[in-house]
């Protein structure tokens, strides 16, 4: 909105700013990051009264997590409601990466919070089924992949190496679709201890703000020899909401947590990281950024498959951070070590920018 009236006025005195966004990220940033800690606090005591027994516990997980009866859960929706203010506030809503990001993050979002609902009106872990939930979630990414698609070319560019690309053609829709929901349940099945998926989500989102800036430019991605996507910078924007929204809950949810953000929140913001890499034509380095969401959701599947094949288990409990738990690692251990884990893998991702 600011951005547009910056334009009105020609980009005038003060809103000469507006018009660069590298300063629009920061000013989102610090936007979205006062509005989730101004609202954090009320919102956190309506959950808790609405939500009564809060988040179910599951028996038969570690032992430690009975103590968390009675938090709240859905308290992604608090990361949501600053991360839209701030976007509505800073971004050049004219972007349709911007609507289409959008659409996904209100979309799994408003997917996450009907299966969290579910949950706590049944005071039962189990949710939504998978079926149902899948098919949602391939809608609303097929839709923002058609969106994103209109806008950029249909070729899959591989890091490492300059000027290499497949063709998929009409295939890229779906492949687009694919990343977009295997991010967003990537890092639902991360978030189970406390602030352990939002720092991973906050630092990948800061890789990405660089790497779509970067993309959007057309001297830096020349010079880089990365794909140039006009108007991807909008999308570092974007990112910068995330991880103020994302800073605001961590103050929240960090160890012991006040609040879970629930799959409202793990599947919004997984799922956003998945539009924006698709968007930005990194789609293969957003599994190395994210290389811990694919770890959590790779020891979730091999631990299902051989289990179904053999009755014996990979792993003493699945996802990957119960089985370093069951081990005897404290929470806040497996929490911060994976936090290391994030911010190197981050940093591979960045030097894939150059390593060319």
């Amino acid at each position: 909105m600011l951005y547009l009236i910056a334009e009105w006025l020609d980009f005038a005195g003060f809103f000469n700013l507006v018009r660069y966004q590298t300063f629009r990220a920061g000013a989102t940033l610090m936007t979205a990051m006062v509005i989730g800690l101004i609202i954090g606090p009320r919102f956190i005591n309506m959950l808790r009264v609405r939500q009564g027994k809060g988040q179910p516990i599951r028996e038969d997980g570690p032992q430690t997590h009975l103590a968390k009866r009675g938090t709240p859960t859905m308290g992604g929706l608090m990361i949501l409601v600053s991360l839209t203010l701030a976007l509505l506030l800073w971004m050049d809503l004219r972007s349709p990466f911007v609507w289409a990001c959008i659409a996904v993050t209100a979309g799994f979002g408003g997917i996450g919070f009907l299966d969290d609902y579910d949950k706590v009106s049944k005071a039962s872990h189990k949710g939504l089924s998978g079926k149902a939930r899948l098919l949602l979630e391939f809608v609303v990414a097929g839709i923002a992949s058609y969106l994103i698609v209109s806008q950029i070319s249909t070729w899959l560019y591989i890091p490492f190496v300059s000027d290499k690309a497949i063709p998929l053609g009409p295939f890229y829709y779906v492949f687009a679709a694919v990343v977009i929901v295997g991010a967003g349940n990537a890092v639902n099945l991360t978030d189970g201890l406390d602030g352990l998926a939002i720092m991973p989500v906050i630092v990948a989102a800061g890789a990405f703000a660089i790497i779509s800036y970067l993309a959007g430019r057309v001297d830096y991605s020349a010079y880089l020899g990365i794909p140039y996507v006009p108007g991807a910078g909008e999308l570092a924007i974007f990112c910068a909401a995330i991880m103020g929204a994302g800073l605001a809950f961590l103050w929240f949810n960090a160890p012991p947590a006040a609040v879970f953000m629930g799959d409202t929140g793990s599947l919004a913001l997984g799922g956003a990281l998945g539009a924006i890499a698709v968007a930005s034509h990194h789609e293969i380095v957003l599994a190395i950024v994210g290389g811990l969401f694919v770890f959590e959701a790779l020891s979730v599947i091999i631990q299902v498959f051989w289990f179904k094949r053999t009755g014996k288990r990979v792993f003493r409990m699945a996802p990957i951070h119960h089985h370093f738990e069951q081990k005897g690692w404290a929470e806040a251990t497996v929490v911060i070590r994976f936090w290391i884990v994030s911010i190197v893998l981050a940093l591979i991702g960045l030097a894939t920018l150059k390593l060319r």
